[in-house]
């Protein structure tokens, strides 16, 4: 209603430019991040669950060494035998961990130049690599006057306060309203 009256003033993300093209790339990359956690994860579970003698050949192994470990496992042509089998699970999970390190080492190239190009004054802060600047950038748009203030960015980003008092108390929770992705 408040838009329809024309009281609501907001101004969307213009969705244009350089800072929508950082904006899709980053979703990519987030895709690709998660699904090599996933990966990772389907590692650590088979290994706990895999026969003595392979738990044994890779234990104490940090992460980069067992991957390329286990990228070069030799299953065996029989996969009817449970070690055979979980070789050639765990050798298929591993490259697939290498194949999303090295799309995401890609899309790190790529959207690098973009947050550059877009906010260099950004990427000279200190603490503030490409990735936080991408995601401060997404977070904004193309059009960053649309936030006039700091609590505007605050209640954008979901962290603006909002009284949760009880009488006596005087106290606030967090508002998570906004674009927190």
């Amino acid at each position: 209603t408040a838009v329809l009256s024309g009281r609501a003033t907001g101004i969307p993300k213009s969705r244009d430019g350089v800072v929508e093209a950082v904006r899709v790339l980053r979703i990519a990359r987030r895709s690709a991040v998660k699904a090599r956690t996933q990966a990772m994860n389907q590692i650590r579970g088979l290994l706990v669950a895999a026969p003595a003698m392979l738990r044994e050949q890779v234990a104490g192994l940090d992460r980069s060494v067992l991957i390329r470990t286990l990228a070069r496992l030799r299953p065996g042509n029989d996969l009817s035998r449970p070690l055979a089998a979980t070789r050639a699970s765990l050798r298929r999970l591993a490259r697939r961990h290498q194949a999303l390190d090295e799309e995401i080492a890609e899309l790190d190239c790529e959207i690098g130049p973009l947050v550059k190009q877009a906010a260099p004054a950004l990427l000279e802060l200190f603490g503030v690599g490409p990735e936080t600047a991408g995601q401060l950038l997404a977070s904004a748009g193309d059009n960053p006057e649309r936030m006039r203030s700091e609590a505007a960015f605050a209640h954008l980003a979901g962290v603006a306060p909002i009284p949760a008092s009880s009488g006596r108390t005087h106290r606030h929770r967090l508002n998570r309203g906004g674009d927190r992705a």
